[in-house]
């Protein structure tokens, strides 16, 4: 494989620190390796993205949409996979892949939702921010489902509130022990409904909790927000467009312009990773490989340390990739795990119902936000017949029109109708946890390549029993709270999506104790090539029922930290 490594030597492609992947784990490695003063050059596969300049629907109206911000039947028929994601359309297209850019083997169905741009995912992601608790952390160990986590809530703490404190969350300090409280701005307020419903909760289940929402947004920017150049959230609820106003934290908005200003940061775009390059004499990784998106050519990059941050299955493939002698099956691949355990989040249920009354009521805005009820499963001991518990996100709306008022079709009163809002509507959606198991796994096709010549992924993730009895429950249960707090229609769904929709997979490369049973040590650093850290979902123990995002930050400010200070001492 012919690499260019260009005229002035190695010299010009090394530097202290590199980082694969520019998203929200990515983003935080380059903030705080920069800050603690390491060149540190962040490799992006997709197109650059600058904040506010490269958000080109942010503010467009509905009308200014070719197509009303639906996209055409073409696009539909081309693209069956992406067009399925979370917020996708005609106004957020531009911050996901094409289906046929970026193809895969699906050997179990699995939808795999990818954003390849500077900012990653980060820019489309759900913003929820919840911290896990010490029930997540010890309840694989503790009920026989999965290896014991290497570190615990205390130990991450500190680590929460600082992350917390730079990107700003929103939320109320409720002293749940499920889910600890953290570095909170004030919270969005609940509509009359959602606290009708939390009411009703109190009142008839002692050990269930609904709370205001946990999200990144800024609702009362602090010197810290401003500095970044933010302001407050303006409740537009269009966030995956892109915020001009930074109101909720990406990397675009938020760690990598802090990182710039230090001076120390170095992005390139289009550039594929192709491996980590592993040094034989000297036991540890050296540098990475680099594919140039556009005109594919090869050039290596030369660093101490390595930070990978590809998103959860893209690090597993850079690492499957990346052999050696040494490594014949990839990097740190000495027990044959790298690819297994892989986990995600249950999304598949939701329930539906009316609310009767209350139509003199009314919300300000568009909340970018959900409540969450905490999980009640399986906390101090295990009370159902599934393991794992189960987060639940809820919200009460008008809908936008009053039927009972259209008696027309055309003319004056048809319009003079359309200005009133229907009933309340609420419903309420579970994020459940899953269970690693070595069964579901992602590996390299022997055979297939992309345009690059990096092997497919291959997909190998399905549900199990376990998942079905949790969604069983969450139906009957949310129906129950429902009904007590007095919603009509209720329905329950299980919309029998595949895995990978949920975009939280999990797991593959994951922490623990014992490097027979695991690839990372409690510093996230690979057991058998201490100068790479990976600090993004692949790294995940076990799923939890929060949405991880947060621990991925704190896992990785942690991780950068140490990375210095054994740097300092000589040790990487």
């Amino acid at each position: 494989m012919p690499v260019n490594v260009n005229a002035k030597g190695v010299q010009q492609n090394t530097f202290d620190a590199i980082v694969i992947g520019s998203g929200i784990s990515g983003g935080w490695a380059a903030k705080e390796l920069c800050e603690q003063g390491l060149k540190t050059l962040v490799l992006e596969r997709g197109r650059n993205v600058e904040h506010i300049k490269d958000y080109p629907t942010a503010t467009k109206a509905p009308w200014e949409f070719k197509h009303r911000g639906q996209m055409t039947k073409e696009f539909l028929q081309e693209n069956p996979l992406i067009s399925k994601a979370a917020g996708f359309g005609e106004d957020t297209a531009h911050f996901f892949i094409k289906d046929n850019d970026h193809p895969y083997i699906q050997e179990k169905p699995f939808d795999w939702i990818r954003g390849y741009q500077v900012g990653g995912k980060s820019l489309t992601w759900g913003r929820a921010c919840q911290r896990w608790s010490n029930f997540e952390f010890t309840a694989p160990q503790r009920y026989g489902y999965g290896i014991g986590w290497p570190i615990d809530y205390e130990t991450i703490a500190p680590w929460y509130a600082h992350v917390e404190k730079f990107i700003g969350v929103c939320g109320t300090r409720d002293g749940i022990a499920a889910m600890p409280d953290g570095e909170f701005l004030p919270p969005f307020e609940l509509n009359c409904v959602e606290a009708h419903i939390q009411q009703q909760i109190r009142a008839n289940y002692k050990d269930r909790h609904l709370v205001h929402a946990r999200w990144a947004h800024l609702t009362e920017p602090k010197e810290i927000h401003l500095q970044q150049g933010r302001v407050k959230c303006q409740a537009r609820n269009l966030c995956m467009r892109g915020c001009p106003f930074g109101g909720y934290f990406s990397s675009v908005s938020s760690t990598l312009p802090w990182a710039k200003k230090t001076g120390n940061l170095t992005i390139r775009p289009f550039s594929v990773v192709h491996s980590i390059i592993y040094d034989e004499q000297k036991g540890k990784a050296t540098g990475v490989r680099v594919i140039d998106t556009n005109t594919k050519q090869i050039t290596d990059y030369f660093a101490r340390i390595i930070f990978l941050n590809a998103a959860a299955l893209n690090s597993n493939l850079v690492l499957l990739n990346s052999t050696s002698k040494r490594f014949p099956n990839g990097l740190g691949n000495d027990n044959g795990l790298l690819g297994k355990y892989v986990a995600f989040h249950n999304y598949r249920a939701s329930v539906s119902a009316e609310m009767e009354g209350m139509e003199d009521k009314y919300y300000y805005g568009r909340n970018p936000t959900e409540p969450i009820l905490a999980n009640y499963r399986n906390l101090q001991r295990q009370d159902t017949d599934y393991v794992g518990g189960f987060t639940t996100f809820m919200g009460a709306y008008r809908g936008r029109v009053n039927e009972d008022l259209l008696t027309e079709k055309i003319g004056a009163d048809y319009k003079n109708a359309l200005t009133e809002p229907g009933g309340w509507k609420t419903y309420m959606y579970m994020q459940g946890e899953t269970i690693q198991k070595e069964t579901n796994h992602v590996r390299l096709s022997p055979d297939k390549k992309d345009q690059w010549g990096i092997p497919l992924l291959i997909m190998s993730v399905d549900y199990d029993d376990n998942d079905e009895r949790m969604i069983k429950d969450f139906l009957t249960q949310s129906a129950e709270m429902m009904d007590k707090a007095g919603c009509k229609k209720i329905q329950q769904h299980d919309n029998k999506q595949a895995p990978g929709l949920d975009i939280h997979e999990m797991g593959g490369c994951r922490m623990g104790s014992d490097a027979r049973t695991s690839l990372l040590n409690e510093w996230n650093q690979l057991h058998h090539c201490k100068n790479v850290f990976v600090t993004d979902g692949a790294a995940m123990a076990s799923t939890g029922n929060q949405s991880p995002s947060l621990l991925y930050m704190a896992l990785t400010a942690r991780a950068a930290g140490y990375a210095v200070s054994e740097m300092k001492k000589g040790n990487l």
